[in-house]
């Protein structure tokens, strides 16, 4: 009975996945990077997680110029993240890549391409993600298990794909939009904060692929995260370490 429980759960929160990629296709690209829609609708898939753990996420890496400084920060911190790698910038940082997860961080699948899903077709959507997987692998020796699309923004196909490649879809809940026009450290910090709460998932940039200086301010920004959890006395980890369920190819399973 208990596992027949367990399996309702999981299909349930499943079926949230696909409730919320129709809502992305039907409201437009966007709606599942508004925070009240992620905290209200989709708390699985926003990876609210551990209430006495927060879940350091990185997007957009790995990137030489800057994904080092952020590797620095955590390790005299003594703290693991997850990295959702691209794996167009893991191809160009083969070592780096794998020096992330030498480390002990974790790593996820943040598409080949940073581009918006509902866009691509499936057989794209299927390549796009198939391969980025496969690289990822490769190069760090480690199989993800997370998957976080460009801009938040999911699809029927890559919600589908994500199954068929046995990795689970997690966005975000608190995140220090230093990609936004004047955004500095004291923004980024005041973002994160406001959003900051036990069982968060923390979005974070360690790359400048979308705007120039996104990365740094989300390294001057961090060690204020980090004290501020402290404070609060929240673990800081990877989302593995986050409570979640999560996807095999054979299927569902628990953590």
């Amino acid at each position: 009975m208990r596992g027949d429980r367990r399996g309702d759960r999981t299909a349930c929160w499943l079926a949230a996945g696909v409730a919320a990629a129709f809502a992305v296709t039907q409201a437009g690209p966007g709606i599942t990077g508004l925070g009240p829609v992620r905290a209200l609708g989709f708390r699985r898939l926003a990876g609210q997680g551990d209430p006495g753990h927060v879940a350091l996420t990185f997007d957009d890496g790995p990137d030489p110029s800057s994904s080092p400084a952020f590797l620095a920060v955590l390790a005299e911190r003594g703290i693991k993240a997850t990295f959702f790698m691209l794996g167009s910038m893991a191809a160009r940082s083969p070592g780096l890549a794998a020096d992330l997860v030498a480390a002990g961080h974790e790593v996820g699948v943040h598409g080949w391409d940073h581009r918006y899903l509902p866009t691509r077709g499936p057989r794209a959507t299927r390549n796009d993600l198939t391969r980025a997987t496969e690289l990822i692998t490769t190069l760090t020796g480690s199989r993800p298990r997370y998957f976080r699309p460009p801009y938040g923004v999911l699809s029927g196909p890559a919600l589908w794909y994500a199954r068929e490649l046995g990795l689970t879809p997690v966005l975000w809940g608190a995140w220090g939009r230093e990609w936004a026009a004047g955004a500095n450290r004291d923004s980024v910090v005041a973002n994160l904060l406001h959003g900051l709460r036990g069982g968060v998932t923390v979005l974070l940039h360690d790359s400048d692929g979308v705007t120039p200086s996104m990365s740094a301010n989300a390294l001057a920004a961090l060690p204020a995260l980090l004290d501020e959890c402290g404070q609060r006395g929240l673990r800081v980890g990877p989302v593995g370490e986050h409570g979640l369920p999560v996807l095999s190819r054979a299927g569902p399973v628990r953590r």
